[in-house]
């Protein structure tokens, strides 16, 4: 019996022809004996774009559903997520060779940890790349350790969103990710660290690819108003379940 990893990605129009490298990269994937991939392409909308982008493999399965932006959209495509781990893979972006592979061993060799992060290299629109100079060692990251670094510098996590992968029972007991408009996967994120231990691979997992297109460069990404209110919903859902264990505690 093979045991799966589920790819979940969600996907709009403009971003459907990056589908092609970012199935490369999944197709040149090396699985461990006993592992394969299901890619999980949900399509934020309803419309004629994006399907014709879409590879024709076995091993994908393609859906689609009312706008409601990314956070919908991978917790609508989880209804197809058959794995019992789930990695996040943005339709804009690549994994790196042996990404999956390292995933899969960090969880299946570390019962005590329920999800990973990797590093990331930005890809720029020459090919050029950069790297990002706060991440940590390789090794366990304990609970409330992105929490309180989020909090110390200006809401920004030492891990990546984009390279999660996590055990599926706990991404959905913990609802998915969340309903914001944008930094729902940084919500998910702090959720899972709040209530779980995690594992951050020091190699690079996946080229986080930068352009004009992409929603984090939008205008109304930056916002201050919404943005403080989106990072004040995520600060308050990763406080009131890291004080869970004590809530427990309190109550017995």
């Amino acid at each position: 019996m093979t045991n799966v990893v589920s790819v979940i990605t969600a996907v709009h129009g403009p971003s459907a022809k990056y589908l092609a490298d970012a199935y490369k990269s999944l197709n040149e994937q090396e699985m461990p004996a006993g592992w394969d991939w299901q890619w999980v392409i949900q399509e934020d909308g309803e419309t004629d774009d994006v399907a014709p982008h879409v590879p024709d493999d076995a091993r994908i399965s393609f859906g689609q559903g009312r706008h409601g932006r990314a956070g919908m959209a991978r917790t609508m495509g989880m209804s197809r997520a058959v794995g019992q781990f789930v990695r996040v893979l943005d339709a804009d972006d690549m994994l790196t060779p042996g990404a999956l592979a390292r995933d899969i061993a960090a969880l299946t060799g570390r019962p005590d940890v329920a999800w990973t992060t990797s590093r990331v290299l930005d890809l720029l629109p020459d090919g050029s790349t950069v790297g990002f100079d706060q991440d940590p060692p390789e090794g366990p990251i304990e609970r409330g350790e992105v929490l309180s670094h989020w909090q110390a510098h200006d809401y920004r996590a030492q891990v990546h969103p984009a390279t999660l992968c996590a055990r599926r029972d706990l991404v959905l007991a913990l609802g998915g990710w969340m309903a914001l408009p944008a930094s729902e996967d940084t919500g998910l994120l702090l959720a899972l660290n709040a209530v779980s231990r995690g594992w951050f691979t020091a190699e690079t997992g996946l080229l986080y690819r930068k352009w004009p297109g992409q929603s984090t460069s939008q205008a109304a990404h930056s916002e201050q108003e919404e943005r403080a209110a989106r990072m004040a919903v995520v600060e308050a859902r990763a406080e009131a379940l890291l004080a869970l264990e004590n809530w427990r505690i309190d109550a017995a």
